[in-house]
């Protein structure tokens, strides 16, 4: 728990209504139809589900009033997105939402620094890559830009992934309105405690993949290797393994938007 702690932003958490599962129902049915009294009711009988998130975030050095306020954005935007009419519980689309819209305050809030050289062989390297793609009609290998600048792959590959933002877990992948819901939203946390967000969803989709996008997607995201050293364990180029790694995340968000 809290260390104690009872009261957050000026709610005093052991006073929290909790709404059955039929209560929910039908405020956001009401909500849906303009009801705002109801949609204050969920918002208020949903707060215990913002600060089970909250609590996961906990020992992170953040301020837990900043994180309660940023869930329970995510929360409104959940009840306000949510359709009743599906078969689903309302937590298994407000968690993602609330830790999606947490995470996105801490990576927005997280100084991330790249060296002035590495910025500036990225940029370079970008310019390569567009000369070798009107030159040879593909996608070039990043041993060719490495060629072109007399730069190694190794640096190469690190510049780029340095400055540009990969194409990763935090690319939407369930997309509703306005809001989203990114692919890193939807993997469980590692350490034995309940899964914020159900993976029955996630592996379904993982299902539908080849067993070749299947491996990248887990060496890159699970353990976290960068898309030179798939390469290498799998055997084909580096453009192979982003093509791959980019159809596969386009799949993903396919089928979760279908659901």
């Amino acid at each position: 728990m809290y260390s104690g702690k009872v009261e957050i932003c000026g709610v005093n958490t052991a006073q929290l209504p909790v709404l059955s599962e039929r209560q929910k129902t039908e405020l956001l049915t009401r909500a849906r139809a303009g009801d705002k009294v109801a949609r204050q009711k969920m918002i208020q009988g949903n707060l215990r589900l913002v600060l089970s998130v909250v609590q996961k975030f906990s020992g992170r050095g953040e301020n837990l009033d900043d994180l309660f306020q940023v869930g329970c954005i995510g929360l409104i935007k959940a009840i306000d997105h949510f359709d009743p009419s599906l078969k689903v519980r309302f937590s298994t689309y407000g968690v993602p939402m609330i830790v999606g819209e947490i995470r996105r305050f801490l990576r927005d809030n997280a100084p991330v620094r790249v060296s002035r050289s590495i910025r500036d062989l990225a940029y370079h390297s970008m310019q390569a890559r567009e000369e070798l793609q009107k030159q040879t009609g593909r996608e070039p290998r990043v041993s060719e830009i490495a060629a072109r600048l007399g730069a190694t792959p190794e640096n190469v590959a690190m510049a780029l992934e340095s400055v540009v933002e990969p194409v990763s877990l935090y690319e939407p992948a369930y997309t509703d309105g306005d809001e989203s819901v990114a692919l890193m939203d939807r993997v469980p946390e590692a350490g034995g405690e309940e899964s914020w967000v159900s993976s029955i969803m996630f592996k379904d989709t993982m299902r539908t993949l080849s067993q070749r996008e299947r491996r990248i997607i887990s060496l890159r995201y699970l353990s976290g290797k960068t898309q030179v050293q798939v390469a290498r364990e799998i055997g084909i180029s580096q453009a192979q393994v982003s093509r791959l790694e980019k159809n596969a995340l386009c799949r993903i968000r396919e089928q979760i938007s279908c659901c």
